[in-house]
């Protein structure tokens, strides 16, 4: 399976996978033109993933900012990350954000609630 290495831009975050260590990373600002396709990609390599291995996945988020389009994507990657948990599937989520963003801390939190798996929220200075 291919890793993904999707360069960061002005509007959309670099996106890294290491699939024999089940590692995604998204860091950066999230508002793409088109959400669809950006997160496409992304989205598949996860279900590739999910769907051949049943070694643990790790997302890990260094997110900044994300508008409504890519909100509604993250949440359709937590669904898909919490039916893998439910199916047996050890995944885990770890989002840092800057603790000068307490916005991203609420928005990481909000998610959270509504998932079983594990689901970390750190502070990080380094998280931009």
């Amino acid at each position: 399976m291919n890793d993904l290495n999707i360069p960061s831009s002005q509007s959309t975050p670099g996106v890294t996978s290491a699939f024999s260590e089940g590692v995604l990373l998204m860091r950066g600002d999230s508002y793409p033109e088109n959400s669809y396709e950006f997160f496409t990609p992304i989205i598949q390599w996860l279900e590739a993933y999910l769907g051949s291995e049943q070694r643990p996945l790790r997302l890990e988020l260094r997110l900044v900012y994300m508008n409504t389009s890519s909100v509604k994507a993250m949440m359709d990657i937590f669904d898909m990350l919490e039916e893998a948990h439910l199916g047996g599937q050890p995944v885990s989520v770890d989002w840092y954000y800057d603790p000068l963003n307490e916005r991203v801390f609420d928005l990481a939190d909000e998610f959270r609630e509504d998932c079983t798996f594990p689901f970390n929220i750190s502070s990080d200075s380094q998280s931009t």
